[in-house]
């Protein structure tokens, strides 16, 4: 697949080569998911509604499959891209809307997998909010994004392990280089303030982490 200049998911050939390439680029990508489904099943009710925000071709979809049927659980999937929603392949229904303008319904689970770090700053907070505001009791928002790099040398050291890992995992070097720069004003990391003081972080590679935010109301 063809890096562009400006990283974008409209369009075909991106959405075409989605599953592969994420692999490629984040090797622990299955990892991650495993996770974020293992946490997921705790805190999806009978009965309950599942959010999938920034879902692609419906990776989280498939991965909480088993557990939404068990429990007879609805999932509403949302996808900014009209290529990606044409190839979702997955449990529940896809809305193809942006994020920042879609109405947030009453919830048990929201989960943004690699999701949050593709909006504007200003509206992170923002969906965070809302997403809090929805949630119902006892349920959970799960959020897996890069993050901002700490201070010092624990940065480099995080910063050489996720290019470690694209290496060790076939990457051509040029490609990495060619994906860093196109994502530069289009991928933004996460700032751990902009998460409610309460959030765990439940995983972590390098730059990229996982946050639990518990709905206690």
């Amino acid at each position: 697949m063809k890096i562009p200049t400006n990283w974008t998911f409209q369009s075909k050939e991106i959405a075409d080569g989605f599953d592969s390439h994420v692999r490629e680029q984040l090797p622990w990508y299955d990892l991650a998911t495993f996770s974020v489904a293992h946490i997921a099943r705790h805190y999806i009710p009978e009965g309950g509604t599942v959010l999938d925000l920034g879902a692609s071709t419906g990776n989280i979809g498939r991965a909480i499959f088993q557990t939404l049927s068990d429990r007879s659980a609805k999932l509403i999937a949302v996808e900014r891209s009209q290529e990606m929603c044409d190839l979702y392949d997955a449990a529940g229904e896809v809305i193809c809307a942006d994020l920042q303008d879609f109405q947030i319904p009453d919830f048990d689970v929201a989960i943004g997998f690699l999701c949050l770090m593709f909006l504007p700053v200003p509206a992170r907070k923002k969906v965070i909010k809302r997403l809090i505001d929805k949630g119902r009791s006892g349920g959970a928002i799960i959020l897996f994004d890069r993050m901002e790099a700490t201070t010092g040398y624990a940065a480099t050291a995080l910063w050489r392990l996720t290019l470690a890992g694209k290496i060790n995992s076939g990457v051509p070097y040029d490609e990495i280089i060619q994906k860093e720069l196109s994502l530069a004003g289009v991928q933004r990391p996460i700032d751990r303030y902009e998460y409610p003081s309460y959030a765990i972080e439940i995983f972590r590679f390098g730059d990229f982490a996982g946050w639990l935010i518990e709905n206690k109301k």
